[in-house]
């Protein structure tokens, strides 16, 4: 019966989401949590069984561009009869139902907490939630990665640094905290550091024009070359003779996003030091400003050796992606 209500109290939340986001009338508390940690509501037979499996395959798929293995998210399973109280204020939660529903996946906002993604996959059978699982896959991860996008960049916005000249010599804004610092502005190029307690998180920012990229020519041969070129005149490293250089041995990987509005290459991969021991990863994003007929890169990379890099590499994306144009 404790099951059955919770169920018709989760369904009721969700079809009256929209109604209740006009009205502003219901009134829910803090959401709370980790970033990048999920609640996953689920019986624990679906969750030791495939069910369980299609979704670790989902959300705990690896990173790609980190130079070890790392979970997309961190996960926490919460059997139905629990999931009550503060239980339910998670920033992010993934809740599975099998039995009377049709297969369907539905994604609302602040059904029990605010901030807060709720996915909601129903099933007659295992193979139905499964299905689901598996085809809705891009939009799953999306959905909780944009939630905890927004809440990373709504904690840095409370301790910003606004003592640059970056919107002055570059025609943009964008959100760092104090936290970091300016490194080296030299010739438009700005390197943004953050010490960290076993290195540093990094940022490059620059301007290209149009005529850096050659149509007739490997797109990321030509961005690798030119990350190569700047970062070894502005990234110091360890001895006279020691310069950043892309990792030939680990592939980047390409694709296509959209930040600010703007088409946007997104480069992963590995950096490495000539000549030291120092390697990390690094996301190069070259976003087509049309409007003043220039690339604008921003770049992340960290150092931290012999620890997790999923969540500074995280905050390198949450700042990036913070970026308004002129």
């Amino acid at each position: 019966m404790r099951n059955f209500l919770c169920i018709a109290m989760v369904m009721l939340l969700f079809t009256s989401c929209n109604d209740d986001e006009k009205s502003n009338k219901r009134i829910v508390s803090a959401s709370s949590g980790t970033l990048n940690n999920i609640s996953v509501v689920v019986d624990n037979e679906l969750w030791e069984g495939k069910v369980g499996e299609s979704i670790r395959d989902v959300l705990a798929a690896p990173i790609y561009g980190l130079p070890q293995d790392e979970p997309i998210f961190t996960m926490a399973q919460i059997p139905p009869q629990v999931f009550s109280g503060f239980v339910t204020k998670n920033r992010t939660v993934l809740k599975i139902e099998k039995g009377s529903e049709e297969a369907a996946v539905k994604i609302a906002s602040d059904v029990f907490a605010k901030p807060q993604k709720v996915v909601l996959i129903t099933g007659k059978t295992n193979a139905d939630i499964i299905k689901q699982i598996k085809d809705n896959a891009a939009k799953i991860v999306a959905a909780f990665k944009g939630e905890e996008l927004k809440e990373k960049q709504r904690r840095i916005n409370l301790s910003l640094n606004k003592n640059n000249s970056i919107k002055e010599k570059l025609g943009f804004s964008i959100n760092f905290p104090t936290a970091y610092r300016i490194a080296k502005e030299e010739n438009n190029v700005f390197w943004i550091r953050k010490d960290i307690n076993t290195g540093t998180t990094n940022l490059m920012l620059y301007t290209l024009p149009y005529s850096a990229i050659k149509k007739n020519d490997s797109l990321i041969n030509q961005i690798i070359k030119i990350r190569d070129s700047i970062n070894k005149i502005y990234i110091p490293g360890p001895t006279d003779d020691a310069y950043m250089v892309t990792e030939d041995a680990y592939a980047p990987f390409l694709s296509e996003t959209i930040i600010d509005n703007k088409p946007t290459i997104e480069t992963k991969g590995i950096w490495d030091m000539e000549n030291a021991f120092m390697s990390g990863p690094f996301v190069n994003y070259m976003i087509d400003d049309k409007v003043n007929q220039r690339y604008v890169v921003l770049e992340g990379f960290a150092f931290a050796p012999s620890v997790a890099k999923r969540d500074y590499m995280f905050e390198l994306e949450a700042i990036v992606k913070s970026i308004k144009m002129e």
